[in-house]
């Protein structure tokens, strides 16, 4: 049965080779998998992600950052998520609206309630199936993102930003325990895909 499954967490945790290996998991189990992310995904999605994360407009409003975050997640949903969960493919996502909640509601700070009912008009009862948060301390992250590449507008907020961020992510975690989970992000990446491997077990996406 087709799953959708999202990995989040502050930058540097590793999430993009992390879904590399839950792909590679899922499909030796017979799982046809479709790898996407946010925001992006689709056409207008990849061009409003361009918009959100350069430093083309670093004043950019808070609220105009959530809607631009929605409008390239109903585009994703209609263009990539649905279709393959119609067919049948379990979709791969790197971040999705948990990332919203802890970056716009913990990070910026915005009204939850405003987030919440956006959630609800786009995704209606749609929500993942699983969601693995690769969790580790900000300057743990923050360290092994500037090794990788510059900054982008919101990967240049400070330290208290990414720490409300963080602070989110793990309420998530505790406020919904049935499909949000937490993974030790801070060691090693082969523990960290024991953690992996033992989740998607407990969760019954992986039956061995």
């Amino acid at each position: 049965m087709a799953k959708f499954i999202t990995l989040e967490g502050i930058e540097g945790v590793g999430k993009t080779s992390n879904l590399q290996y839950v792909k590679t998991l899922l499909e030796a189990a017979g799982q046809q998998c479709v790898v996407t992310r946010e925001p992006g995904g689709t056409e207008l999605g990849e061009a409003l992600r361009g918009l959100l994360l350069s430093h083309s407009d670093d004043n950019m409003s808070a609220d105009a950052e959530l809607l631009m975050m929605f409008a390239a997640r109903a585009e994703h949903l209609n263009k990539v998520i649905r279709p393959a969960l119609e067919n049948n493919q379990t979709v791969l996502c790197d971040r999705f609206t948990e990332a919203t909640y802890a970056y716009q509601g913990g990070g910026r700070q915005l009204d939850v309630d405003k987030i919440s009912k956006l959630e609800t008009w786009v995704q209606e009862e749609l929500r993942p199936d699983l969601t693995l948060i690769l969790d580790a301390p900000v300057e743990i992250g923050r360290a092994r993102a500037g090794r990788r590449s510059e900054p982008d507008r919101i990967e240049k907020e400070h330290d208290d930003f990414f720490q409300r961020v963080r602070k989110t992510y793990i309420k998530l975690a505790q406020r919904y325990p049935h499909r949000i989970c937490l993974i030790d992000a801070s060691v090693e990446l082969e523990a960290v895909q024991v953690q992996i491997h033992e989740k998607l077990r407990e969760y019954e996406i992986l039956l061995s």
